[in-house]
């Protein structure tokens, strides 16, 4: 299912986005009509539609769009909007300043998810705090992963520092609690919920200093708190006190209402 602007969308509409790719989106898991952090959703769109468009967007707007095109949907699946002007051409983005909203839905998987096996690849994405369509380094990392046997990349600067996965934003847990790498990466929705409640702290974490850490794990919205059961060759514990707290805080939210 795909909507622009409350309406069926057509090939043509969509040629903007698939040749431009000039854009920025986020997605939501929806879970019985309700969504984890809706308002930091929102937040988000509004706050990168200033960034990438220099335009202001109504969130009620796009919560009207979303409300639409599953009003008769039941159970859990994600739901994916993507802000982009469908005039915009490669020679003049700065003439993209009519944001448009394109509500697509896809399957949600069951959670929690089984863990998973990461690669290092060098990688910084570009503009990291904003959540853009410009998805093709990030994917050609996870390529470049999944052909070595990994199940996703995870990204290391040329400092040897971690920053973020593919996808999602990845957490340890070391001696004094949770830590989150601090460096450029999108402020994951996910994270930010998260980081509510309990002792949570941001550092530098190496390659290195990740790979000794008790335990590790991804987040987003899609897939909640998803165990890393390695980092490269090194194998990483799936199981934690701490961990299975998180992940039940996490499904213990009742979310927002659409």
């Amino acid at each position: 299912m795909a909507e622009l602007n409350g309406r069926p969308v057509t090939p043509d509409a969509l040629l903007t986005l698939a040749l431009t790719n000039y854009g920025h989106f986020t997605s939501m898991r929806v879970d019985n009509q309700r969504v984890r952090g809706l308002g930091l959703h929102m937040e988000r769109l509004v706050r990168d539609c200033r960034v990438v468009m220099g335009a202001e967007l109504d969130p009620e707007r796009v919560l009207g769009y979303v409300r639409q095109a599953i009003s008769d949907l039941t159970g859990s699946f994600v739901v994916r909007v993507t802000i982009y002007d469908p005039a915009v051409t490669m020679g003049r983005p700065d003439k993209a300043d009519d944001p448009h909203v394109l509500v697509t839905v896809r399957p949600a998987a069951d959670l929690p998810m089984p863990s998973l096996r990461v690669k290092s690849v060098r990688y910084e994405r570009d503009v990291p705090a904003v959540k853009h369509a410009g998805l093709f380094g990030a994917l050609h990392a996870r390529r470049t992963a999944l052909l070595d046997g990994a199940d996703d990349a995870l990204f290391i600067g040329p400092d040897d520092r971690v920053s973020e996965g593919g996808t999602w934003n990845i957490g340890f847990i070391g001696e004094s609690g949770v830590v989150w790498p601090k460096a450029d990466v999108l402020p994951g929705v996910t994270m930010a919920l998260l980081q509510q409640s309990g002792h949570h702290s941001t550092a530098p974490v190496t390659l290195a200093e990740a790979q000794g850490m008790q335990a590790a794990f991804a987040t987003n919205t899609a897939i909640g708190v998803r165990a890393l059961s390695s980092i490269d060759d090194v194998p990483m514990a799936t199981e934690h006190p701490l961990l299975t707290h998180l992940r039940d805080s996490y499904l213990a939210i009742p979310g927002e209402r659409l």
